[in-house]
């Protein structure tokens, strides 16, 4: 903003402060107009210089944000990590050892089956439609339905997924048990 324009904001100001319904300014001619225009000119240009200063500021603070997290985020992994190590050599020693609990927090643990996972959609539709198995297609695999009449099978040492007449599915794979942490403050 120039010096013009902050002359302009001031006399803004003693107008507004004369704002009464006696003597309001109101636009009468060109000049008039030409001033308010100036006005309106000087308060916009001080929007612009607000926000400028407003965002220039947002992003240092964002800035110092990320900065500050990042250490705390590490150091959260790092306690997590710990834990869930603690936990799995517990687990191991005692496999009904699902929640270690203390005044402060509790490790959980969860297990997963071994369970078919749909890896190519295309794959396992063309299986479906070749063994016309219409109850399990809708516009896609009603995968849900489908995955209820798979059986996981060991076949040359190898786990498969068959169907119930032991056919090998196609685009479907094993995914292997699992176990999951969760860590609760």
């Amino acid at each position: 903003m120039n010096a013009l324009q902050q002359y302009e904001l001031m006399e803004v100001e003693d107008i507004q402060s004369l704002d009464t319904t006696e003597h309001r300014f109101e636009i009468t001619d060109l000049d008039s107009l030409n001033w308010a225009f100036r006005k309106l000119s000087a308060l916009k240009s001080k929007e612009k210089e607000i926000k400028q200063l407003a965002n220039v500021e947002r992003d240092r603070i964002n800035q110092w944000e990320k900065g500050e997290l990042s250490t705390i985020e590490n150091s959260t992994s790092f306690f997590e990590s710990l834990i869930q190590q603690y936990h799995a050599k517990k687990l191991a020693e005692d496999p009904k050892a699902k929640t270690i609990s203390t005044p402060y927090g509790k490790s959980k643990t969860r297990k997963s089956k071994e369970a078919p996972e749909k890896e190519n959609e295309e794959q396992l539709l063309d299986y479906v439609l070749q063994n016309e198995m219409v109850d399990y297609i809708k516009n896609s695999v009603k995968w849900s339905d489908l995955k209820k009449t798979l059986k996981i099978v060991e076949i040359s040492g190898e786990k498969v997924v068959v169907d119930e007449n032991g056919q090998l599915v196609k685009g479907v794979t094993v995914k292997p048990e699992s176990i999951s942490y969760s860590v609760e403050v």
